[in-house]
């Protein structure tokens, strides 16, 4: 069993000082009551420097290094997707829990041995989806689970955004399929979380990707078809072309009983919200909504919040590696198929 903190603080080391530790950093000082910041870890000597000189802690260029030296009950993995299996696995072999960044892996059997190897040094592996906890998703789960859709007959989801090709050219770990993943994988891989999350186990899916404008080895741009075992049909459509930045993450469901469709740049407007029989909650759906500067939502503290009560014993963990698991399969699937141009069925393997 996964170790109970009581009576002190969480120690607790950021792994990658780039785009996405920021909200990390943020929401560790916004728990500063439980968590404890002990060391930062990044390849780049000028970025480790600045992030040392901001927080006072110590840093280190290698994982191994930091972790042989520093007492860390946790460390946060802001890396290259690519690279999140060999440290979780490193991580768990020195006995400290593990948080990463979606998508936890890059390939199926890589995000199978990260779960296998903290269930064997009994740490936690956590996956963060803060999106789940952005307050109007919050509402539609809610509703999904007290099925006021009735039967869900259909679901689509967009990721209309932008990303120049100096995003891309701005590290060479970028666009890559080992380390990176295309337009699914990357940027959309939280929209991709709720199509299990929110609908339920998926039958099969159907994809077609393309690179159409970006010199980079993934894609740009994709579609994807969704038969979910529950007999729903859905789509996907997914670009990171749109002109001139960044226009929708939505998801709209149409069912027996209710329409809903939230949209906004990231899941953040309930732009629809009908069902045939209301509840108290229904006037809450305006407040829910929220201004947003960032694709990134505003759920990382919140997840953290989970992570925090998990060590203190108060909580189950809302999304570990096994449900971090669930939509790493729906990706995969769909490279599977965009690649072999036929439909593929889940499980992937039994």
């Amino acid at each position: 069993m996964a170790q109970i903190i009581h009576n002190r603080k969480i120690r607790i080391a950021v792994v990658g000082c780039g785009r996405i530790a920021k909200n990390h950093f943020a929401s560790i000082a916004a728990h500063s009551e439980d968590l404890e910041l002990v060391a930062v870890c990044d390849t780049h000597a000028g970025t480790l420097e600045a992030h040392m000189a901001q927080y006072q802690v110590p840093g280190y260029q290698r994982l191994e290094d930091m972790l042989k030296t520093e007492q860390i009950d946790l460390v946060a993995l802001c890396t290259p997707s690519g690279l999140h299996p060999g440290q979780a696995i490193t991580a768990a072999r020195h006995g400290v829990n593990v948080m990463t960044e979606k998508p936890m892996a890059t390939r199926w059997q890589d995000g199978v041995r990260m779960v296998r190897a903290c269930d064997q040094a009994e740490v936690h592996l956590f996956v963060v989806k803060q999106n789940r906890r952005n307050t109007t998703l919050q509402l539609l789960k809610r509703a999904v689970d007290e099925k006021r859709f009735g039967k869900i007959y259909m679901v689509a989801l967009n990721v209309f955004w932008s990303r120049p090709q100096d995003y891309y050219d701005s590290a060479k770990w970028r666009g890559t399929w080992e380390l990176d993943g295309g337009a699914f994988m990357n940027q959309a891989s939280h929209y991709v979380d709720l199509i299990d999350w929110l609908i339920g186990p998926v039958d099969s899916v159907h994809a077609m990707t393309a690179t159409l404008a970006r010199d980079i080895q993934v894609e740009d741009s994709g579609v994807l078809n969704i038969r979910w075992r529950s007999g729903a049909l859905g789509s996907m459509s997914v670009t990171m072309l749109t002109f001139p930045k960044n226009l929708e993450g939505s998801i709209t469901i149409l069912g027996e009983k209710g329409t809903v469709r939230v949209g906004g740049v990231a899941v953040n407007d309930i732009q629809v919200w009908d069902f045939a029989e209301p509840r108290d909650y229904d006037a809450t759906i305006k407040e829910a909504n929220y201004e947003t500067t960032s694709v990134y939502g505003i759920g990382h503290p919140l997840y953290y919040k989970n992570v925090v009560d998990v060590f203190r014993g108060a909580a189950e963990p809302e999304t570990d590696g096994r449900e971090g698991l669930r939509s790493l399969e729906v990706l995969i699937a769909a490279y599977l198929s965009a690649r072999d141009g036929r439909t593929v069925s889940l499980p992937l393997e039994y």
